[in-house]
């Protein structure tokens, strides 16, 4: 019997992958303090405003988070693939922590803020960063599994965080919002800067620093116009006209410095396509909807319908479980058939019914009826929010595919922040004079005032029953008229969602992650790694057997898929022990057994003791099979694999081959008849070193 040579190296194979696993939890507690952030300050935001005072200036605690990171989020994107992400990640976790201290201490409306920019600075860092290095640690043909956890963060803590806003803010303090992103930070630091071993790559770029800031500037001074128009200045003050003009100069002054960028920021030639640019629109104004509604649903349900803050947020998962249903589905369903054009037009019917709904909800409105138009209202966002991204990647050539979906997404993380200026003007403009209406003529307790009223919402308990009752009424009307005012621009969506064309859908262009979904941020991703997360998605979770059907036809063998399996990982490790390799992998011992007796009968593999190894007509075999791999591959890429094609994407495919083929990743099982089988570690089913893979060249 040979003797086991590659068995020694197994356990230092073992010790590398649990390596992986500790670094993937660490990207992944730094993923959820910066998830956990944009959910988790909504439900607090009631008492934040009560004892900071400001009850006007709430939306800016949110939009200055959304604006900070969805800026920096292109530059961190580009800094770690110039200069390295190990170091970049550890200074995003320190000025997120640095920011988040701060937003704790803070002391009034100013300072938190202005803090809450600088924790939106490293938010931003954490979660393309969190993203960018699991494709430096993890071979493509895994991306999409580790890529999963990262979406279930998302997912998790769209649930949670409401939950636990309420909690620290019943229990504890809304200062603890912010304090608890530390102990999780810290240990996430602590773990990658002993577990974290990154290849060093460097990727050159030629940073559009000019074109951040002009972008920047243009959006802060649109959102600066929107939330003080009407509220801190009339209208048609000069204050208003001042950002107004300022805003456009600097979008002038955008355009022309992108005509000139060398990596612009957004490059200009996707307007030319008229699918990028509705799809655009279309998720600005969804982005616009989604968190606006989101900002001020918990204060509606705190303050008018007297609910504590932890019920604040289970109230809030009805609308949270649409939008993971509907998103889900919606994805699933485009990728299997090919249509998508319905799902703009549904979703966003749906969602301006939603705020229809919404707009309905008084004091006297039961729980009941609030979940079911929370749920509506959810599920309407979710129908549209996933396709918009799958929608723009199908339209744009390959060149533009990576640039063309942090474009699509940036316009939703754009919205996200006008939406949650606009309700928050529109909201506040109104609480004051119908608090100042509701309340004329009757004297008020010592030491309140209707503007009192209108920047401390605590202070209505003050009030006597009837002038209480009034109050809670202006509140009601100020926030769910914001609902009604956002109808008109939904329905805008709606109309520029049936000039969308419905193209032939590349089978390479699989639904998002649940991350872009939920996330504000812009999606950072090269046009290969989107390739790679796209290809390697498709051939790991198709059918295996059909996989190895389809490739031993076109190789022009007639082999049972288990038997072209078998060839293929022979040659991949240099001989396998059949017994072991059953054992090992989930496929059953009788298929193995099968294959085994096939590839023997046709002179493809040889015994050599317990073990098979190629012989020269199976090392011919194993090439076709790999060259009808590789095709197959290249098939479902469409239009994009032309003669022109880049040299990435070849290498790409020859990669993904590679590492596909006869992997654990593509087991034939033979349908019912698979069954999981517990691995054993300790013992290889390689009796020879196992050829090095190709090197993992994602940027």
């Amino acid at each position: 019997m040979a003797q086991d040579t590659s068995a020694p190296a197994v356990p230092g194979e073992d010790r590398s992958r649990r390596t992986v696993l500790v670094a993937i939890g660490a990207l992944l507690l730094g993923l959820l303090i910066a998830a956990l952030d944009q959910t988790i300050v909504a439900t607090a935001l009631p008492t934040i405003v009560s004892d900071l005072g400001g009850l006007s200036h709430l939306s800016w605690v949110v939009t200055a988070y959304l604006l900070a990171s969805t800026a920096a989020t292109p530059l961190w994107g580009k800094l770690g693939d110039q200069y390295g992400r190990k170091k970049l990640f550890q200074a995003a976790i320190v000025l997120f922590l640095i920011g988040s201290v701060l937003c704790g201490l803070a002391q009034n409306m100013g300072e938190l803020i202005g803090f809450r920019a600088l924790q939106g600075l490293g938010g931003g860092g954490l979660i393309v960063l969190s993203m960018a290095i699991v494709g430096d640690i993890v071979p493509p043909r895994d991306r999409g599994r580790y890529q999963g956890l990262f979406g279930a963060v998302f997912g998790g803590t769209s649930v949670l965080g409401p939950l636990l806003g309420g909690l620290f803010v019943d229990h504890l303090s809304w200062r603890w919002v912010f304090y608890i992103n530390v102990p999780i930070g810290a240990v996430a630091l602590a773990v990658i800067a002993t577990a974290l071993h990154i290849p060093a790559r460097r990727t050159r770029h030629r940073i559009d620093y000019l074109g951040t800031a002009l972008i920047a500037a243009v959006a802060a001074c649109l959102v600066l116009m929107t939330s003080l128009g009407g509220v801190s200045y009339p209208w048609a003050s000069w204050q208003t006209a001042l950002l107004a003009g300022l805003g456009a100069v600097l979008l002038g002054a955008f355009v022309l410095v992108e005509r000139r960028a060398a990596e612009p920021v957004i490059p200009l030639r996707l307007f030319r396509s008229r699918t990028f640019t509705l799809c655009a629109v279309i998720g600005f104004v969804i982005g616009f909807a989604m968190f606006g509604s989101m900002t001020y649903l918990p204060t509606f349900l705190q303050v008018v319908q007297r609910v504590s803050p932890t019920m604040s947020g289970v109230h809030m998962l009805p609308m949270v479980l649409g939008m993971l249903l509907s998103s889900t589905a919606s994805g699933q369903i485009v990728s299997r058939t090919g249509h998508y054009k319905v799902f703009p037009l549904a979703g966003t019917a749906v969602t301006t019914l939603g705020l229809l709904l919404l707009h309905q909800l008084d004091p006297s409105s039961g729980v009941v009826l609030m979940s079911t138009y929370f749920f509506v209202f959810g599920f309407g966002l979710g129908l549209v929010m996933q396709v918009l991204v799958l929608i723009v990647q199908n339209a744009v050539p390959y060149r533009d595919l990576g640039v063309a979906t942090s474009g699509a997404t940036f316009f939703r993380s754009i919205g996200a922040s006008f939406g949650v200026s606009i309700f928050g003007t529109l909201f506040a403009s109104r609480l004051g004079p119908r608090i100042a209406t509701a309340l004329a003529g009757q004297p008020l307790p010592p030491g309140v005032s209707p503007a009192r009223l209108a920047q401390d919402p605590r202070s209505v308990g003050q009030l006597p029953p009837a002038q209480a009752a009034g109050v809670l009424g202006a509140y009601s009307a100020s926030i769910t008229d914001v609902f009604l005012y956002a109808v008109p621009v939904v329905l805008a969506a709606f109309v520029l969602a049936w000039f969308l064309k419905e193209e032939p859908l590349r089978a390479s262009v699989t639904a998002p992650d649940t991350t872009e979904v939920l996330c504000t941020n812009p999606v950072q991703r090269s046009s290969r790694e989107e390739v790679a997360r796209a290809l390697s998605k498709l051939g790991s979770a198709a059918g295996r057997k059909d996989i190895y059907e389809k490739i031993t036809a076109r190789a022009g063998l007639d082999l049972k898929p288990a038997a072209g399996w078998l060839v293929l990982r022979i040659h991949r490790c240099g001989s396998v022990e059949p017994a072991l390799l059953a054992e090992r992998t989930r496929v059953p011992l009788g298929v193995v057994a099968e294959g085994v007796r096939q590839i023997e009968e046709r002179g493809l593999a040889a015994r050599d003791g317990l073990e098979l190894r190629l012989t020269d007509r199976g090392r011919e075999a194993a090439e076709r099979l790999a060259a009808a791999r590789q095709d197959s591959l290249a098939e479902l890429l469409g239009d994009w694999w032309t003669e022109d094609r880049p040299t990435d994407l070849t290498e790409l495919v020859r990669e993904l081959t590679a590492e596909l083929s006869g992997s654990d990743a593509e087991e034939p099982g033979d349908g019912d008849a698979r069954r999981p089988v517990p691995r054993t570690p300790a013992r290889s089913t390689a009796s020879a070193p196992q050829r090095p893979r190709p090197p993992d060249r994602t940027p």
